[in-house]
C-alpha cells in the first residue's frame, strides 16, 4: 500500500541562486528518469522532477524530512549547498503554488511554466511517481496558476523567456532586413520564431525531427524555412541572430561554427546549454544567457507588480485551504483505519458471544445494536481528539493513533485481535437497551 501519510521534501536549483553552470550540473538526463531514480531511494513513495532551462527541481514524499533530503542529492551532491534551496512540507507546497502561478519565473507571470509543469506532472505520473500526497498539491498548483492569468493582469506585455530574449537583441541592434536562425521547434523554439518574425525578413528553424521544422515555419508570419541540424553551419553563416533552445542532452554548436559567421548575436535558453561558453570569446559573437535576460525582464516585472501583489493574496488563500485539506484528509484516514480495527474487533467479540448461546433474531438485533453504541461512544472521544490535532498540527498525535489502529500494525496475523477495554461495566450499557439484553449476557459481563 502507498504511504498516505508522509511528508513533501523539495529542492530548488534555480537562476534565483544558481549560475547557468550550477543548472546544468543539478540537471538529471530526463525528468522522467530523474523521478524513476528518486523513486528507487529508500522510502520515497511519491516523487515528482520538474526542469526548465531556468530551474532544476525535485519533490518526493518520504516518511521523514532527512530520508527526504537524502534521496534529493541526486540534484545537489555536485553543486554549491547556495546554490540549492531544501524546502521542507509547507515551504514545498507553497513553493508549487508559487512556480506555477508564474511568481518564480525570470519573466514575471510567464504562461510556459504552467505548461511545463503540467507535463512534468504527467511524466511522473506515467511512472507511478505521484500519489494522494503529491497529487493534491500539483492540482492545487496548476489550479491557481489558471486563476492567476485569468484573474490578474500578471501575463500581460513580454511572456515568456524566448520573447524577452528576443527583445534583448533588438533592443542592441537592428534586425530590419536580417535573417535569424531558431534551434529547435518546441515550445520555447515556437516562441523565439514567433517573436522573431516581427523583427526580421526571414526565420529558419533548424530541428532533429525536420517535420517538426517544416511545421514550424509553416505556422509563423513571416518567410520562413526548415533544415536538419547537420545543415547548423551554413544557417549560423546566414543569420544576424541564433536562438538556440533545444532538449538536447549534448552540445549542438561547437564554437567552430561561429568562426566564420560574423557579426551574430546568439540567445542560449536551452538546459543545458546548446553553445559552448567559449563561443563568447570570439569577437564578431555576442552571447546572452539567463542572467544578460535579467535586464530585460525588469521592465516587465515593473508593470506587472500591482497584478503579482494580487496573485500573492490569491496564493496565500490557497495555500491555506490546501493546508486544510491535508488536515482533513489525514485526520479522516487515521478516524477510517481506528473505526475500521473498532469493527474487525466488534465483529469477532459478536461471533463468539452470539455463538455461545442461543439467541432469537430480535436478541441478536439488540446485542448488535449495543456492540455498535459501544463501538460509537468508545472512539467519540478519541476522533474528536483526532481533529483537534490536526486541527492544531500536531502530526505526532496522528501518527501515533494511526500505529495504535492500523489493522496491519504488528503484522498479518489478526486471529486475536487486541482488547480496546480491560473490562466493561453493565452500567455503561445505555439505560434504554438494557431492558433488551439478555440476562445472561449482563451476568456474564458483571463477573467479568
Amino acid at each position: 500500500m502507498r504511504d498516505q501519510h508522509g511528508v513533501i521534501v523539495g529542492v530548488s536549483v534555480s537562476h534565483e541562486h544558481a549560475t547557468v553552470d550550477q543548472l546544468e550540473t543539478a540537471a538529471a538526463d530526463s525528468q522522467r528518469h530523474a523521478v524513476e531514480t528518486l523513486l528507487s531511494r529508500p522510502g520515497v513513495e511519491e516523487a515528482l522532477s520538474l526542469q526548465t532551462c531556468n530551474r532544476t527541481e525535485g519533490y518526493v514524499v518520504a516518511p521523514s524530512h532527512e530520508a527526504g533530503v537524502s534521496a534529493l542529492e541526486l540534484f545537489t551532491r555536485d553543486i554549491d549547498d547556495d546554490a540549492a534551496v531544501v524546502m521542507d512540507h509547507e515551504e514545498s507546497l507553497r513553493h508549487l503554488l508559487r512556480v506555477a502561478a508564474g511568481l518564480e519565473s525570470i519573466v514575471l507571470g510567464e504562461d510556459q511554466i504552467l505548461g511545463q509543469l503540467r507535463t512534468a506532472y504527467e511524466e511522473a505520473r506515467g511512472v507511478g511517481g505521484i500519489g494522494p500526497v503529491l497529487e493534491d498539491g500539483i492540482t492545487k498548483a496548476i489550479h491557481v496558476g489558471e486563476q492567476a492569468r485569468s484573474e490578474t493582469r500578471i501575463n500581460e506585455g513580454v511572456v515568456s523567456l524566448a520573447s524577452a530574449a528576443v527583445r534583448l537583441v533588438g533592443s542592441d541592434r537592428d534586425l530590419d532586413g536580417e535573417s535569424a536562425l531558431v534551434v529547435g521547434a518546441g515550445e520555447m523554439g515556437r516562441l523565439a520564431a514567433v517573436a522573431l518574425a516581427e523583427q526580421v525578413d526571414h526565420v529558419i528553424v533548424a530541428n532533429r525531427t525536420v517535420p517538426h521544422a517544416e511545421h514550424l515555419a509553416d505556422s509563423i508570419n513571416t518567410d520562413a524555412s526548415a533544415v536538419a541540424l547537420d545543415a547548423l553551419e551554413a544557417a549560423v553563416e546566414e543569420a544576424a541572430v541564433v536562438v538556440s533552445a533545444t532538449g538536447s542532452n549534448d552540445k549542438v554548436f561547437e564554437t567552430a561554427a561561429f568562426e566564420d559567421a560574423g557579426e551574430t548575436a546568439v540567445v542560449d535558453i536551452a538546459q543545458p546549454r546548446d553553445v559552448p561558453a567559449e563561443a563568447g570569446d570570439l569577437e564578431s559573437v555576442t552571447v546572452y544567457d539567463l542572467d544578460a535576460l535579467e535586464s530585460v525582464t525588469e521592465e516587465t516585472r515593473t508593470q506587472r507588480r500591482e497584478a503579482a501583489e494580487a496573485v500573492e493574496r490569491l496564493v496565500d488563500e490557497e495555500f491555506d485551504h490546501l493546508l486544510t485539506q491535508y488536515k482533513r484528509k489525514r485526520a479522516d484516514r487515521v478516524i477510517s483505519t481506528m473505526y475500521e480495527s473498532a469493527e474487525q474487533i466488534k465483529a469477532a467479540e459478536l461471533n463468539t458471544a452470539l455463538s455461545a448461546a442461543a439467541f432469537d433474531e430480535d436478541q441478536r438485533e439488540v446485542v448488535e445494536s449495543m456492540a455498535d453504541a459501544i463501538v460509537s461512544q468508545l472512539l467519540a472521544a478519541p476522533t474528536r481528539s483526532l481533529r483537534d490535532a490536526a486541527e492544531e498540527d500536531d502530526w505526532s498525535t496522528i501518527h501515533t493513533a494511526l500505529e495504535l489502529f492500523d489493522p496491519d500494525f504488528g503484522g498479518d496475523d489478526q486471529s486475536e485481535p487486541p482488547e480496546f477495554v480491560e473490562e466493561m461495566n453493565p452500567d455503561d450499557i445505555p439505560e434504554g437497551m438494557r431492558e433488551e439484553i439478555p440476562s445472561a449476557v449482563l451476568d456474564e459481563l458483571a463477573d467479568d
